[in-house]
């Protein structure tokens, strides 16, 4: 047990976190169309924001093909590159970090939102089921389409996409971000190389665990070499059991979850990788992490751990306590109070979230949420 508060300063990769809220990374499909670019909207909802002791951006996709809802940015482009250089300079303004989540969705995409209506790519040619995916989206319409059959990278396509995550990491670097995450959750492409059900290839990126995390690896050796080691982290969503076929996607449950993310922390920890991020399952009345992962993963990474998934302050308290978690994320509350550490510090009210302006839109329910009184 450990007696250290959410206001307690963390520090890592020469980094200080004022304190252990985090902003997760949270999609909300308001980036300037066309192009994805990051815009002046997105700007000031960072600003509000940077009094969490850490800030990860929405999932950013490194490439067009990286897309899988409407309206979400990128971070190829030089018009983007710019557009984040609003955001970041923002962040810094109020004395935030900020790192840039570089995501790219692999199969969970639609022929209309890839290049030329083509097929969406993937380890393998298996279709995205149980999950809906943005085509259109708006603050007075929306459409929801099942992802389309993907077709299989070939082995020089995949070596190729490691190359286009380094340039990600280039482009967030010029754009003044402090540092970058991967994003190995959810059921995205790095997942879907990680994940058994999905990776049914037969060459060196595919078959035993060693080689579906080889993607892995080698993208994030190809970040580090821009950022270097302690300014890249990793998310994983490591399911351990669901109820519905619903949720399959949100992480993929391995037959073996706790050995597969286990030795995927440990080959990132001799990689020297700065965090890891944990998505924990958060639907109503989803299973807790089992213990003993909590236990086996501080074990086996020796940086700071951040946890989120229905987060409440007290439980963040007693994770902090039990020594399992460094750093919180506080998703859809963070969202509906720009102001969350000092409303967490001073006992104060929360505002409710809107779930009908999540995404896609302009300012409502976005940067109109009221901050508390002095």
């Amino acid at each position: 047990m450990t007696d250290l508060s959410l206001f307690e300063p963390l520090s890592f990769a020469g980094l200080t976190l004022k304190n252990r809220i985090a902003l997760p990374p949270l999609t909300r499909s308001r980036s300037t169309q066309p192009g994805d670019i990051p815009n002046a909207l997105m700007s000031a909802y960072y600003r509000q924001r940077a009094t969490a002791g850490f800030m990860i951006t929405e999932g950013t996709q490194i490439e067009p093909r990286g897309q899988g809802y409407a309206w979400t940015p990128g971070i190829y482009s030089p018009e983007q590159v710019a557009g984040w250089q609003q955001v970041t300079r923002a962040v810094h303004e109020e004395g935030g970090i900020i790192f840039c989540q570089l995501w790219h969705v692999g199969r969970v995409s639609h022929t209309s939102l890839q290049p030329d209506g083509q097929a969406p790519v993937a380890p393998s040619a298996l279709k995205a089921t149980a999950v809906k995916v943005f085509i259109e989206t708006g603050p007075e319409s929306g459409a929801l389409a099942d992802p389309s059959m993907p077709r299989e990278l070939t082995t020089a396509e995949v070596r190729e996409l490691v190359e286009m995550y380094r340039v990600a990491a280039v482009n967030a670097k010029k754009a003044g971000f402090d540092g970058v995450e991967l994003h190995s959750a959810n059921g995205y492409l790095l997942n879907q190389f990680i994940s058994e059900h999905t990776n049914h290839r037969t060459d060196e990126y595919g078959g035993s665990l060693e080689k579906r995390l080889r993607f892995l690896r080698e993208v994030t050796e190809a970040v580090i070499s821009v950022f270097g080691a302690q300014r890249v982290g990793v998310r994983f969503a490591p399911l351990f059991e669901t109820t519905t076929e619903e949720r399959v996607y949100l992480g993929l449950v391995e037959s073996d979850p706790h050995g597969t993310y286990i030795r995927a922390a440990s080959m990132l920890n001799d990689l020297g990788v700065g965090y890891l991020s944990i998505a924990e399952a958060d639907w109503d009345n989803s299973p807790d992490l089992p213990v003993s992962f909590r236990e086996a993963l501080r074990e086996t990474f020796s940086g700071p751990i951040m946890y989120s998934g229905r987060y409440t302050e007290k439980k963040a308290k007693q994770v902090l306590a039990d020594g399992y978690g460094d750093l919180f994320g506080f998703g859809r509350t963070f969202i509906a109070n720009p102001d969350l550490p000092r409303r967490f510090r001073d006992g104060l009210s929360l505002n409710p979230v809107n779930h009908a302006t999540l995404y896609g839109g302009g300012e409502q329910g976005y940067i109109d949420y009221p901050f508390s009184k002095p």
